[in-house]
């Protein structure tokens, strides 16, 4: 079969994929994020869910739908305290367990990101990217990704990025099913051995990843 016609047909399968599995997933645990928004809702003050509009395919933004995992306490200027200080614990314990995404797969059903891809990042990060880094919207973000189960926050910008890359152009269905394999198991090990500090990623300047 040509290229040009595995693709497509890949991509379709892929969707198709993304459509059963993030729809069986979203039935499956409604109960578990019935509960979760509900004590998010009861352990601090503002909604479950956290919106955020973020880039998508083509870096078209769409809004990515996360349980809330911090608060919004501010300093005595108005201004937002650091990240790492408004975690709550219960957002450390999400995030551990990579909890705090569930809600995506309503992204995944919606067609605004796929089980697997490049993470979508901020949108000001968008006018950053190289255009070779800038690839990595030739691909729907997904909810995990190589980069992922590869070193997650603990990878540097240049590597994330390359990880990102080396997926968007060798990107198979079985590639994608070994990457949901790995994660599962990176979440129960990370989830073991998780620093709140590693739920914080710094701030993409632009300058990291660029550098010889």
């Amino acid at each position: 079969m040509n290229n040009h016609i595995r693709l497509p047909m890949s991509a379709f399968v892929k969707r198709v994929a993304d459509i059963l599995l993030s729809g069986i997933a979203l039935l499956s645990l409604v109960p578990l994020m019935a509960v979760i928004a509900l004590i998010i809702r009861v352990s601090s003050e503002g909604p479950a869910l956290f919106q955020q509009t973020r880039p998508g395919y083509k870096a078209k933004p769409f809004t990515l739908f996360k349980f809330r995992t911090m608060t919004a306490a501010r300093d005595s200027r108005g201004d937002l305290l650091p990240d790492a200080e408004r975690l709550t614990p219960i957002g450390v314990f999400l995030r551990a367990h990579g909890l705090d995404e569930l809600p995506q797969l309503w992204n995944v059903l919606r067609g605004d990101m796929s089980l697997v891809g490049p993470r979508p990042l901020l949108m000001q990060y968008v006018d950053r990217y190289t255009l070779e880094q800038s690839r990595r919207h030739d691909m729907k973000p997904g909810i995990t990704g190589w980069a992922q189960v590869n070193g997650r926050n603990a990878l540097t910008w240049r590597e994330k990025f390359s990880l990102d890359l080396w997926y968007v152009d060798h990107w198979s269905l079985s590639f994608d099913a070994w990457i949901l394999l790995r994660t599962l198991c990176v979440v129960v090990r990370r989830g073991s051995n998780f620093q709140q500090g590693d739920a914080i990623m710094a701030e993409f300047s632009g300058r990291e990843g660029n550098e010889p």
